[in-house]
This record gives C-alpha cells, structure tokens and sequence, in this order.
C-alpha cells in the first residue's frame, strides 16, 4: 500500500519506526569506528551478520565473507599505532522493515609509529538487515573519494560523472 492510502495513525507509527530504526543503524555505524579505532575487533564483529560479505577494495586482503573473518582480516589495522574513523552524510533507503541500504562518508586518519600518516576520504556503502539481535551489516563495500599521498592502500574509487563534451575548467586555481 502506497504510503499516501494509509490511515494517518498507520503513517505516523510506520515514521516513528523508521526514525527509530535510522537512529539503531546510525548507532551500529558509529560504533564500526569505534570499536576499530580501539582494535575491539571481536565487537566490531559482532556488528555484521555472521555470513556478511564486506569488500574494503579489489584486493583479495581487503575482502571478507563472514564477521569471523573480517576479524581476523581487519588485524592488519594493527599496522597503525593510532586511527580515527569519522562518519558524515548518512543516507538511509528502507527496503520493506527490515533492510536498508545505507550510504555514509568516511574520513579515516591513520598514524605510523614513526608518526607520519595516512588520511582517506571515502564512502561505505551497506545493506544492513534487521536480526534478532538488532540491526548488523550484511554487506559493506568501501569506496574511496580521495586520500592523501601517504595513503597508498588500493581502494576502489568513486565513479564520477565526466564534465559535458566542451566545457572548460576556469581558471580560478591559484
């Protein structure tokens, strides 16, 4: 039934749920950098569905099926002796009550022990399911915007659209 045809109280309980649910899932993807800044990487886990697929780039290291795996995959995040994951722009597309597909920007900051860093601007994009136990990931896919010369890790980029046959970029740059 199209929104629109419902009765008023069935329209405003469905909203409530689903600014509930935004909430949970806003929750569950703030707690993905959490738990990876402090290399809690069995609760990070936890926040996947057991057979989830998760592809951080084409690199057959950066993809895992399953939370254990990823687990055991994300320890190469020991590496960095600091990290901080912050999230913006999140985009929430229900799919019937109980998936969503989920769109959110990343910026990650990561440090060397010798101290230089690394820095990458991206965007993760999830299905995300209702379980039993809550909202978890079912699927992440990693994309990256752009990163700074000491990101060197190959992240599949963001596809963008090419200008139109002509146009000339203005010179504004300097």
């Amino acid at each position: 039934m199209h929104p629109d045809q419902q009765d008023p109280e069935t329209r405003v309980a469905q909203q409530l749920r689903q600014s509930a649910d935004r909430q949970q899932m806003h929750d569950l993807l703030v707690d993905y950098c959490l738990y990876l800044d402090r290399m809690e990487l069995q609760s990070l886990a936890a926040l996947f569905t057991p057979d989830c697929v998760v592809v951080y780039g084409e690199d057959p290291r950066l993809q895992s099926r399953g939370a254990s795996a990823l687990a055991g995959s994300l320890e190469r995040m020991w590496r960095w002796s600091r990290t901080s994951h912050h999230l913006s722009n999140v985009r929430f597309a229900f799919d019937g009550e109980d998936a969503a597909n989920v769109i959110s920007y990343v910026m990650a900051w990561h440090e060397r022990d010798d101290g230089s860093v690394a820095t990458i601007y991206g965007q993760y994009r999830d299905r995300i399911v209702r379980t039993d136990g809550g909202w978890r990931i079912a699927e992440r896919r990693m994309f990256m915007n752009g990163s700074d010369a000491g990101f060197t890790v190959p992240i599949t980029p963001v596809e963008r659209r090419a200008p139109p046959p002509g146009w000339k970029a203005p010179d504004i740059d300097r």
